[in-house]
């Protein structure tokens, strides 16, 4: 094996990586659509459910959307939707 296993390795995400709620649910639903599938129903299904195969692992979806609780999913959907709607 090459290196020791006793050191500590070191992750970076990439800088362009999505951080905020708004764009991880947005590279989430786009990697959904990609692949064919109905956004709104896969990511509601994960949020009931926990179940993280709802998200595809196309485009790092499944493992993006696993960085948010999933009660901070609701809650972002909530505020836009509130927002959306009180103007």
């Amino acid at each position: 094996m090459n290196g020791r296993m006793d050191e500590t390795r070191h992750f970076r995400l990439p800088a362009d990586a999505p951080e905020s709620a708004e764009e991880i649910i947005e590279v989430v639903y786009q990697a959904l659509k990609a692949k064919g599938h109905d956004p709104i129903m896969q990511i509601v299904g994960y949020i009931i459910s926990g179940d993280p195969t709802y998200i595809t692992s196309y485009n790092n979806a499944r493992s993006l959307i696993r960085r948010l609780e999933r009660d901070e999913l609701l809650e972002e959907f909530v505020r836009f939707y509130v927002v959306e709607h009180d103007k």
